[in-house]
Protein backbone atom coordinates (compact mmCIF):
# COMPACT_ATOMS: atom_id res chain seq x y z
CA UNK A 1 0.00 0.00 0.00
CA UNK A 2 1.49 3.34 -1.04
CA UNK A 3 0.96 6.10 1.50
CA UNK A 4 0.65 9.62 0.08
CA UNK A 5 0.70 12.98 1.75
CA UNK A 6 2.55 11.89 4.90
CA UNK A 7 5.92 13.08 6.19
CA UNK A 8 8.70 10.51 5.73
CA UNK A 9 8.78 9.62 9.44
CA UNK A 10 5.01 9.24 9.75
CA UNK A 11 4.87 7.17 6.58
CA UNK A 12 7.48 4.79 7.98
CA UNK A 13 5.57 4.51 11.25
CA UNK A 14 2.35 3.82 9.40
CA UNK A 15 4.08 1.01 7.52
CA UNK A 16 5.30 -0.47 10.81
CA UNK A 17 1.81 -0.31 12.26
CA UNK A 18 0.30 -1.88 9.15
CA UNK A 19 2.94 -4.60 9.25
CA UNK A 20 2.09 -5.41 12.87
CA UNK A 21 -1.66 -5.43 12.26
CA UNK A 22 -1.22 -7.72 9.27
CA UNK A 23 1.39 -10.18 10.55
CA UNK A 24 1.98 -9.56 14.26
CA UNK A 25 5.42 -9.42 15.83
CA UNK A 26 6.62 -12.57 14.07
CA UNK A 27 7.29 -10.44 11.00
CA UNK A 28 9.51 -8.01 12.95
CA UNK A 29 13.20 -7.88 13.72
CA UNK A 30 13.87 -7.14 17.39
CA UNK A 31 15.09 -3.62 16.61
CA UNK A 32 11.81 -2.93 14.78
CA UNK A 33 9.85 -3.95 17.89
CA UNK A 34 11.94 -1.55 19.96
CA UNK A 35 11.49 1.14 17.31
CA UNK A 36 7.71 0.69 17.30
CA UNK A 37 7.68 0.88 21.09
CA UNK A 38 9.77 4.06 21.13
CA UNK A 39 7.44 5.78 18.66
CA UNK A 40 4.71 5.75 21.30
CA UNK A 41 6.70 8.27 23.32
CA UNK A 42 8.06 10.35 20.43
CA UNK A 43 5.40 12.07 18.31
CA UNK A 44 7.50 13.11 15.30
CA UNK A 45 11.14 12.05 15.64
CA UNK A 46 12.58 9.09 13.72
CA UNK A 47 13.18 6.32 16.27
CA UNK A 48 15.01 3.79 14.09
CA UNK A 49 18.47 5.03 15.06
CA UNK A 50 17.60 5.05 18.77
CA UNK A 51 16.25 1.51 18.52
CA UNK A 52 19.40 0.21 16.82
CA UNK A 53 21.61 1.99 19.37
CA UNK A 54 19.62 0.43 22.21
CA UNK A 55 20.00 -3.02 20.63
CA UNK A 56 23.77 -2.53 20.36
CA UNK A 57 24.04 -1.63 24.04
CA UNK A 58 21.57 -4.15 25.49
CA UNK A 59 22.17 -6.93 22.91
CA UNK A 60 18.57 -8.08 22.37
CA UNK A 61 14.91 -7.25 22.99
CA UNK A 62 14.96 -8.85 26.42
CA UNK A 63 17.98 -6.75 27.34
CA UNK A 64 16.20 -3.54 26.30
CA UNK A 65 13.10 -4.39 28.34
CA UNK A 66 15.15 -5.41 31.37
CA UNK A 67 17.40 -2.34 31.25
CA UNK A 68 17.09 0.03 34.23
CA UNK A 69 15.37 3.33 33.50
CA UNK A 70 18.55 5.34 33.99
CA UNK A 71 20.48 3.12 31.55
CA UNK A 72 17.81 3.55 28.86
CA UNK A 73 18.09 7.32 29.28
CA UNK A 74 21.78 7.12 28.41
CA UNK A 75 20.92 6.18 24.82
CA UNK A 76 21.03 9.33 22.73
CA UNK A 77 17.51 10.45 21.83
CA UNK A 78 15.68 8.30 24.38
CA UNK A 79 13.84 10.70 26.66
CA UNK A 80 11.76 10.19 29.80
CA UNK A 81 8.59 9.40 27.85
CA UNK A 82 10.36 6.74 25.77
CA UNK A 83 11.98 5.13 28.80
CA UNK A 84 8.68 5.20 30.68
CA UNK A 85 6.96 3.50 27.75
CA UNK A 86 9.55 0.70 27.66
CA UNK A 87 9.27 0.01 31.39
CA UNK A 88 5.48 0.20 31.28
CA UNK A 89 5.40 -2.32 28.44
CA UNK A 90 7.70 -4.62 30.43
CA UNK A 91 5.50 -4.34 33.53
CA UNK A 92 2.35 -5.06 31.51
CA UNK A 93 3.99 -8.13 29.95
CA UNK A 94 5.00 -9.40 33.39
CA UNK A 95 1.52 -8.81 34.80
CA UNK A 96 0.03 -10.69 31.85
CA UNK A 97 2.41 -13.61 32.41
CA UNK A 98 1.47 -13.65 36.10
CA UNK A 99 -2.23 -13.87 35.33
CA UNK A 100 -1.86 -16.36 32.50
CA UNK A 101 -2.05 -19.56 34.51
CA UNK A 102 -1.34 -22.71 32.43
CA UNK A 103 -4.14 -23.55 30.01
CA UNK A 104 -5.03 -26.71 31.91
CA UNK A 105 -5.65 -24.62 35.01
CA UNK A 106 -3.26 -26.71 37.11
CA UNK A 107 0.42 -27.61 37.32
CA UNK A 108 0.95 -31.20 36.23
CA UNK A 109 4.76 -31.26 36.29
CA UNK A 110 7.78 -29.38 37.64
CA UNK A 111 8.44 -28.24 34.07
CA UNK A 112 5.04 -26.54 33.89
CA UNK A 113 5.72 -24.78 37.19
CA UNK A 114 9.16 -23.70 35.99
CA UNK A 115 7.71 -22.26 32.78
CA UNK A 116 5.27 -20.17 34.80
CA UNK A 117 8.00 -19.04 37.20
CA UNK A 118 10.42 -18.11 34.44
CA UNK A 119 7.83 -15.70 33.08
CA UNK A 120 7.31 -14.29 36.58
CA UNK A 121 10.83 -14.00 37.96
CA UNK A 122 13.30 -15.71 35.62
CA UNK A 123 14.56 -12.44 34.12
CA UNK A 124 14.77 -10.47 37.36
CA UNK A 125 18.20 -9.10 38.23
CA UNK A 126 17.44 -9.34 41.96
CA UNK A 127 16.55 -12.46 43.89
CA UNK A 128 12.81 -13.06 44.33
CA UNK A 129 11.12 -15.67 46.51
CA UNK A 130 7.75 -17.05 45.37
CA UNK A 131 5.18 -19.14 47.17
CA UNK A 132 2.59 -20.96 45.04
CA UNK A 133 -0.50 -22.02 46.96
CA UNK A 134 -2.34 -24.97 45.37
CA UNK A 135 -5.49 -26.93 45.98
CA UNK A 136 -5.53 -30.73 46.17
CA UNK A 137 -5.63 -30.96 42.34
CA UNK A 138 -2.49 -28.83 41.91
CA UNK A 139 -4.55 -25.88 40.71
CA UNK A 140 -3.02 -22.52 41.56
CA UNK A 141 -5.08 -20.57 44.09
CA UNK A 142 -2.75 -17.61 44.50
CA UNK A 143 0.95 -16.80 44.48
CA UNK A 144 2.97 -14.44 46.62
CA UNK A 145 6.28 -12.79 45.74
CA UNK A 146 8.92 -11.29 48.03
CA UNK A 147 12.08 -9.47 46.96
CA UNK A 148 15.36 -10.20 48.69
CA UNK A 149 18.07 -12.77 49.20
CA UNK A 150 16.74 -16.13 50.34
CA UNK A 151 17.43 -16.35 54.07
CA UNK A 152 15.81 -17.38 57.33
CA UNK A 153 14.41 -13.92 58.04
CA UNK A 154 12.71 -13.61 54.63
CA UNK A 155 11.39 -17.17 54.55
CA UNK A 156 10.01 -17.67 58.04
CA UNK A 157 7.51 -20.55 58.28
CA UNK A 158 4.90 -18.12 59.55
CA UNK A 159 5.18 -16.05 56.36
CA UNK A 160 4.83 -19.17 54.21
CA UNK A 161 2.00 -20.98 55.97
CA UNK A 162 -0.23 -18.16 57.19
CA UNK A 163 -1.43 -17.40 53.61
CA UNK A 164 -1.79 -21.15 53.00
CA UNK A 165 -4.22 -21.42 55.91
CA UNK A 166 -6.05 -18.24 54.90
CA UNK A 167 -6.57 -19.42 51.31
CA UNK A 168 -7.32 -23.05 52.28
CA UNK A 169 -4.35 -24.34 50.29
CA UNK A 170 -3.67 -28.07 50.43
CA UNK A 171 -0.05 -27.84 49.32
CA UNK A 172 2.67 -25.32 48.60
CA UNK A 173 5.47 -24.97 46.07
CA UNK A 174 8.29 -22.64 47.06
CA UNK A 175 10.56 -21.13 44.46
CA UNK A 176 13.16 -18.48 43.85
CA UNK A 177 15.36 -17.22 41.06
CA UNK A 178 19.14 -17.18 40.71
CA UNK A 179 20.10 -14.04 38.74
CA UNK A 180 23.57 -15.56 38.27
CA UNK A 181 22.10 -18.00 35.74
CA UNK A 182 23.16 -21.09 37.72
CA UNK A 183 20.20 -22.96 39.29
CA UNK A 184 22.38 -25.08 41.59
CA UNK A 185 21.00 -24.83 45.15
CA UNK A 186 23.19 -23.34 47.87
CA UNK A 187 23.59 -24.81 51.34
CA UNK A 188 21.18 -22.11 52.57
CA UNK A 189 18.62 -23.16 49.94
CA UNK A 190 18.83 -26.75 51.16
CA UNK A 191 18.60 -25.82 54.83
CA UNK A 192 15.63 -23.49 54.41
CA UNK A 193 13.80 -26.08 52.32
CA UNK A 194 14.33 -28.72 55.00
CA UNK A 195 13.07 -26.35 57.70
CA UNK A 196 9.92 -25.46 55.74
CA UNK A 197 9.15 -29.10 54.99
CA UNK A 198 9.32 -29.92 58.70
CA UNK A 199 7.07 -26.95 59.52
CA UNK A 200 4.63 -28.08 56.82
CA UNK A 201 4.35 -31.52 58.41
CA UNK A 202 3.33 -29.90 61.69
CA UNK A 203 0.79 -27.68 59.89
CA UNK A 204 -0.57 -30.51 57.77
CA UNK A 205 0.30 -28.60 54.57
CA UNK A 206 2.83 -30.31 52.32
CA UNK A 207 5.70 -28.54 50.60
CA UNK A 208 5.68 -30.53 47.37
CA UNK A 209 8.63 -28.89 45.60
CA UNK A 210 11.22 -26.14 45.67
CA UNK A 211 12.10 -24.85 42.22
CA UNK A 212 15.01 -22.58 41.35
CA UNK A 213 14.73 -20.77 38.02
CA UNK A 214 17.00 -18.69 35.83
CA UNK A 215 16.33 -17.06 32.48
CA UNK A 216 16.98 -20.28 30.60
CA UNK A 217 17.01 -23.17 33.06
CA UNK A 218 15.53 -24.54 36.25
CA UNK A 219 16.15 -27.08 38.99
CA UNK A 220 13.38 -28.97 40.77
CA UNK A 221 14.18 -30.37 44.21
CA UNK A 222 11.54 -33.01 43.55
CA UNK A 223 13.07 -34.11 40.26
CA UNK A 224 16.55 -34.14 41.80
CA UNK A 225 15.23 -36.10 44.81
CA UNK A 226 16.40 -33.44 47.22
CA UNK A 227 13.06 -33.65 49.03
Amino acid sequence: MKIKGLPKTEGHRARLRDKFLKSGLDAFHDYEIVELLLTLGTPMKDCKGMAKDAMKVFKNLRGVLDAPLEELRKIEGIGPSNAFGVKLFQAIAERYAKEKVPDKGFFDSPGAVAEYLQKRIGRKNKEHFVMLYLDSRNKLIIDDVSVGTLNASLVHPREVFEPAVRHLAAQVIIAHNHPSGDPTPSSADLEITKRLIEAGKIMGIEIIDHIIVTKNSYLSFKEERLI
